[in-house]
């Protein structure tokens, strides 16, 4: 038992060291300028304090783009995830408490749907766009956003095993409505489920880059994703319009865009702990 927790402790440990050093390297990378990037340690200060230069810099290079770009991720995050999280509660909801018509059928195709990658509906979704009128909008990146066929079936499982059926059943003889039901009653036991399909589709927003590629040829629509490999092209293309001493505001501004998803998780957090608490049921 002790050989098998000491190899279970290794490789947690090793795991921990992949996610951690990459980020390490961008906090110590934001503190320094680019001549220090190039010739110090990795993991390790530079001669010379250079953060709060480098944060100057990113928010007024090209006249202050980076805030623009900063607040599209934060609505297409926003809007997105919140709506993502919602129409998987509603979906999974009904799908594991309510039986009709095809339903078993429309789920199965709601898991294929989990097995197809994104990436192969963004050009389909880019044509349809199009004819739509909708290419270089918002809503050509918050729309598709909302469709999680992941998060409905996540939220199917965690309904099927956090609402007791009698408990619906004994607030339907009291005469309450089923949005009422699902209002007051379902959602607060969904909430650790809800919590978890808001942060997964946060992160995957705010991460995205190849849909807002495609679908956004304005400069001031695009989000951080994009908007950092223009500068990061900038900085490294070796052709006569680059910058290589752009390099440290390149990284500077790609550590402050990490600053959101660590608030939104330590935020979060505490409603996913009460919804476990809300959640619990006494048999």
């Amino acid at each position: 038992m002790t050989k098998k927790s000491n190899f279970l402790t290794l490789i947690m440990i090793i795991v921990a060291t992949y996610f951690v050093v990459p980020l390490l390297w961008v906090i110590t990378a934001s503190t320094k300028n680019t001549t220090d990037i190039n010739s110090t340690f990795g993991l390790w200060f530079g001669k010379t304090w250079h953060l709060w230069e480098n944060v100057r810099l990113v928010l007024t290079s090209d006249n202050g783009i980076y805030r623009t770009w900063f607040m599209n991720s934060m609505i297409y995050s926003v809007v997105g995830a919140g709506g993502t999280a919602f129409l998987c509660t509603l979906a999974g909801y009904g799908f594991s408490k309510y039986q009709f018509t095809g339903s078993k059928a429309i789920f199965r195709i709601v898991l294929g749907a989990v097995m197809i990658p994104s990436a192969a509906l963004s050009i389909p979704t880019f044509i349809i766009f199009s004819k739509l009128g909708l290419v270089d909008t918002r809503w050509a990146v918050i729309l598709p956003s909302l469709i999680s066929p992941l998060g409905v079936y996540l939220m199917k499982v965690y309904s099927d095993t956090s609402i007791p059926n009698n408990m619906i059943e004994a607030a339907r003889i009291d005469g309450a409505a089923e949005f009422k039901i699902f209002r007051t009653i379902s959602l607060r036991l969904l909430m650790p489920g809800f919590v978890t399909v808001l942060l997964l589709s946060i992160v995957g927003i705010w991460n995205n880059f190849f849909l807002p590629l495609i679908m956004l040829s304005s400069t001031n629509l695009q989000p951080l994703t994009v908007g950092l490999s223009i500068w990061y092209s900038r900085a490294n293309s070796g052709g006569s319009g680059s910058t290589p001493e752009f390099q440290a505001v390149v990284i500077t501004s790609a550590a402050i865009s990490l600053i959101p998803l660590i608030i939104a998780f330590l935020f979060l957090q505490r409603f996913w702990e009460n919804g476990l608490s809300l959640g619990a049921v006494k048999e």
